[in-house]
């Protein structure tokens, strides 16, 4: 049977106690993470690259593509695990020893789009060491690219979570909107 453990008796003039909820079982697992969490992931990872691509890209400073590569990909996944070490932490749950660290398994490996959503740009940059590329060119093509990404990561989550075309593209428009915003930070920080 589901049984609720009572408040205790209190005196009069004080609030009853809430009743406890019952305790997962030590076997459960969260849930993975779905649809609308590659949004946050994909969006966070694309600004991301976005803002390092132009903090790494310095009037005057030796161009390093390969290591300006490693730097976004280093971040990317330090990001990542720290997101994921912050969001077990917040949520703890009692259980075991090793029911805490599958969960905290879970919510590493949850991090993965945000790092995915990187990669375009580390291959930008390696191909743009290989073939030695312009570093203002780089920086342009890709921030223009990262921004048509938050579009796409916009848009697609939008229709893949049940929002209506129109508004799927507005939500794209939107998550644009960031990718423009570090465009135009860019321009006028530099």
């Amino acid at each position: 049977m589901n049984e609720q453990r009572h408040p205790r008796p209190t005196t009069p003039g004080e609030p009853p106690t809430p009743p406890t909820p019952p305790a997962l079982p030590a076997s459960a697992l969260p849930p993975p993470r779905r649809g609308a969490d590659w949004m946050f992931g994909g969006v966070y990872g694309t600004v991301l690259a976005s803002g390092l691509l132009a903090a790494l890209d310095q009037k005057g400073g030796e161009y390093t593509p390969f290591y300006d590569a490693s730097w976004v990909l280093v971040t990317a996944a330090t990001a990542g695990l720290a997101h994921g070490y912050s969001h077990h932490m917040s949520t703890h749950q009692a259980g075991s020893a090793g029911h805490r660290w599958r969960i905290l398994g879970r919510a590493l490996w949850n991090e993965w789009p945000m790092i995915a959503a990187t990669l375009p740009t580390v291959l930008l940059l390696l191909v743009a060491g290989l073939a030695d590329w312009d570093s203002h060119a780089v920086t342009a093509v890709g921030l223009g690219v990262n921004t048509a990404m938050l579009f796409a990561w916009g848009a697609f989550v939008a229709l893949r979570v049940g929002y209506k075309l129109a508004t799927s593209l507005l939500i794209g428009v939107a998550d644009a909107t960031i990718g423009l915003a570090i465009i135009v930070a860019n321009a006028v920080i530099k």
